[in-house]
């Protein structure tokens, strides 16, 4: 699987999911938080990627204190799909 193809096509995937209107794709940058000062997600929003990953990518997070880690940036959630993508 191809890191930057997978990378751009999440960006297009949490806009839909999370239902962000006034965000592109050029708006979310790899290496940018999703949380805080980043696209400013809340917890609700981190559910919601959790569902994502497991309807498109068939890729559960199994260990809920791992999440801060995985949903830090665009970036550590593709890399954390490469990895357990079976």
């Amino acid at each position: 699987m191809n890191r930057e193809a997978l990378i751009e096509t999440l960006k297009g995937q949490i806009i839909e999911q999370l239902n962000l209107q006034k965000v592109t794709a050029a708006d979310i940058k790899t290496d940018d938080p999703l949380f805080g000062e980043g696209l400013g997600l809340d917890s609700i929003d981190a559910l919601e990627l959790m569902v994502l990953m497991q309807q498109h990518y068939k890729v559960k997070l199994t260990n809920p204190d791992e999440g801060p880690k995985i949903f830090q940036s665009v970036g550590t959630m593709a890399d954390f799909i490469i990895a357990n993508v079976k």
